[in-house]
């Protein structure tokens, strides 16, 4: 068994500040999961008509990302290498609802300058996978 080393002070601060943008992902999916008719009903037409004819696979893919996502960052915070499968879970998820979102959707158009948000989102679950190896090897994980 490998001894783990001591991390530095910025693995925490990165482990804990990752765990905080998961949690606000995970606050997401719940408004989106358990957004009510009477708020759908006061949407414009196109993003009712997004909510509405969503698939169930494609938010089953949003809580995958972020339930994956968080539970990720509290195992890189206790220090447990298969934080890494988790992170990998959770770009899965982030692939799936990303593909349907701008390939089978109007998304660009729905979004307009909120485009930024789905790009930062990948980009980080790819840091993450990447963070999570790099710790792995360093053996400030196990």
């Amino acid at each position: 068994m490998k001894i783990a080393n001591k991390p530095p002070i910025w693995f925490w601060i990165i482990a804990i500040l990752a765990l905080l943008w998961n949690i606000m992902g995970v606050l997401a999916y719940l408004a989106q999961a358990y957004i009510t008719d009477e708020a759908i009903a006061s949407l414009p037409e196109a993003e009712q008509s997004f909510y509405n004819n969503m698939p169930a696979w494609v938010t089953a893919a949003f809580a995958i990302a972020v339930f994956a996502g968080a539970l990720g960052c509290i195992l890189l915070l206790l220090r447990k290498k298969i934080a890494s499968i988790l992170f990998i879970l959770s770009l899965i998820g982030i692939v799936m609802q990303t593909t349907y979102n701008f390939f089978l959707q109007d998304f660009i158009v729905l979004s307009g300058s909120r485009m930024v948000m789905p790009i930062l989102v990948l980009l980080v679950a790819i840091f993450l996978i990447w963070f999570s190896k790099k710790t792995t090897v360093k053996a400030w994980i196990s």
